[in-house]
């Protein structure tokens, strides 16, 4: 238990990441933190005002791993693939990211706006403008978050063993369908049943994701001036 002297903003968002990951986003209340902390909640409103700053706080923390330390010497798209896969790791082991971003003003967050700059410093290093830089990593974040949200056999979704009949009906009922209309729909139906490898799936996502970025990239002149560049 802390206590009010030795409470701060970070033990603070902390417990709150903490009881947020082990409930749910919802129970992140002031009233409940203080409970959990063993302070009254006045003790609370000396660092956050109210629920909106603490949610705030909590996706500022949270985010910043993905400005994580990473090699400079390595090419421009080595390096957003860090972030893009640290964003992606950071929504795993938090499940309410997504949500939590439409609730947040993202460009509030001194994190948020680290990150942007950073992607918008190597997009434009391989010869994206500004513009089309800053298109890119709202495709990337949103791209991530699609890829999180949509994994096969997501643990919370059900038990293994609803998990696995999930995947068998599913299989009978494309197997069902007339195999001379829908013939690779119908062998596809045959892997159904399988249980999913999430590491492949994040691999082949983030794959996918770079691949189209990269793609654009080697139709343009990387450049180093100062053209595609505030610095």
């Amino acid at each position: 238990m802390a206590n009010a002297e030795r409470l701060s903003r970070l033990s603070l968002v902390e417990k709150a990441v903490e009881l947020a990951d082990a409930e749910s986003l919802e129970s992140v209340t002031v009233r409940r933190l203080a409970q959990e902390l063993g302070v009254t909640p006045m003790a609370l409103y000396w660092h956050v005002k109210n629920k909106d700053q603490l949610l705030v706080c909590v996706a500022d923390h949270l985010l910043t791993e993905v400005t994580a330390e990473f090699d400079a010497a390595a090419p421009w798209n080595a390096r957003l693939r860090v972030m893009v896969e640290a964003l992606v790791g950071v929504m795993r082991r938090h499940r309410y990211m997504p949500g939590l971003f439409t609730m947040v003003e993202k460009q509030e967050l001194p994190s948020f706006r680290r990150a942007t700059d950073t992607a918008l410093d190597l997009l434009c290093q391989a010869g994206f403008t500004l513009s089309e830089g800053y298109s890119v990593s709202i495709y990337l974040l949103h791209g991530a978050m699609a890829l999180v949200d949509s994994e096969p056999g997501h643990p919370e979704a059900c038990t293994p063993e609803e998990a696995a009949e999930s995947r068998r009906q599913t299989r009978l009922a494309l197997e069902s369908l007339p195999a001379g209309q829908f013939p690779r729909i119908v062998e596809y139906a045959r892997a159904m049943e399988e249980e999913p490898d999430v590491d492949a799936y994040y691999a082949f996502g983030l794959d996918l994701l770079m691949s189209g970025v990269e793609a654009m990239a080697a139709k343009r002149t990387p450049s180093s001036a100062t053209q595609n560049s505030t610095r």
